[in-house]
């Protein structure tokens, strides 16, 4: 098949993006598929209407790619993609419209608010410290900050109002980091559990994606109990918003063996350090099988919508 590896484009997770594009297009070229790699600039339309591509791989992350506006266009050009549609990609790149859609499913969500014009002094007083504030609408953390005293809380909302001029503060959870993978495709398949340890004070860009400075735990050291409802909340989050192909979902676990669900990403990261290509393998799905189920079932999707010999 040509498949067009779409990747790069104008997020402030570009760099990660092309690599999680290059190690795509090298499985894909393994599994022996004619591939070329498109950058999601001001001529991606073109590029992907004349390309005569039999199928589109997303591996954009962030706005302009993550979050429906891909998929819309993708969709109009009638061609397939991998990994979740326009609603389900809007939804999960909102984590204001996330976390209220999993809280009313009775999922356990951090206490949060959209910041309006509240300031820092507020925010400590209402979700004491430390306090989590973040842009609503970006990934890999940037623009997150854990604030321990009211000074870094003011300077977390500048920060995250450089990325998004919508800004969510959230009561901070201690405990045990891990993600769950999810796999659709199209039957739904959890991957085992993964704990997330890092060098760095937070679990940072930095700490994401310099070799070394984080480390992957497979299975969590939480009890098996934990790993269960990890494991419900993560399905009960995937069909909720309505995902498909796969998806990430983050919590923190506490003391009591609460998962707290934190993020759901529809388009993970795919590069040599990413969280779900290393739980993936170690279900025993290799990194270009994992490429080439997820190629399967855009295409497969794509014939049901349209109908046989379309």
């Amino acid at each position: 098949m040509r498949v067009a590896v779409l990747c790069g484009g104008r997020s402030a997770e570009r760099e990660v993006s092309l690599r999680s594009g290059g190690q795509v297009a090298a499985a894909l070229r393994s599994c022996n598929h004619e591939v070329e790699v498109v950058d999601a600039d001001e001529q991606v339309w073109e590029r992907l209407r004349d390309g005569r591509f039999g199928a589109v791989f997303i591996a954009l992350h962030g706005r302009l790619g993550e979050d429906g506006t891909v998929q819309g266009m993708l969709e109009l050009l009638g061609l397939p993609y991998t990994a979740s549609g326009v609603l389900a990609s809007a939804l999960c790149i909102d984590k204001t419209r996330t976390n209220r859609l999993l809280a009313a499913a009775g999922l356990a969500v951090p206490e949060f608010i959209e910041v309006e014009a509240e300031a820092a002094e507020e925010l400590v007083a209402r979700f004491g410290l430390p306090l989590v504030l973040k842009p609503v609408r970006e990934g890999s953390t940037l623009g997150l900050t854990i604030a321990r005293n009211v000074d870094a809380a003011a300077s977390g909302l500048l920060l995250a109002g450089r990325y998004d001029r919508r800004v969510l503060a959230q009561r901070f959870v201690p405990g045990v980091e891990i993600t769950l993978g999810v796999l659709a495709t199209p039957e739904l398949q959890l991957l085992p559990s993964l704990e997330i340890t890092y060098e760095n004070e937070t679990y940072d860009y930095d700490a994401k994606y310099s070799a070394g400075r984080s480390h992957h735990i497979i299975p969590a050291r939480i009890s098996a109990e934990a790993i269960q409802r990890a494991e419900a909340d993560a399905a009960t989050a995937f069909q909720a918003l309505g995902c498909e192909g796969m998806a990430r979902v983050d919590f923190i676990v506490d003391g009591a063996g609460i998962p707290w669900l934190l993020e759901v990403n529809t388009v993970p990261g795919l590069t040599e350090v990413s969280l779900l290509p290393d739980a993936a393998r170690a279900a025993g799905i290799s990194f270009e099988e994992l490429c080439q189920r997820l190629l399967d079932h855009a295409v497969g999707r794509r014939q049901q919508q349209v109908g046989p010999g379309v």
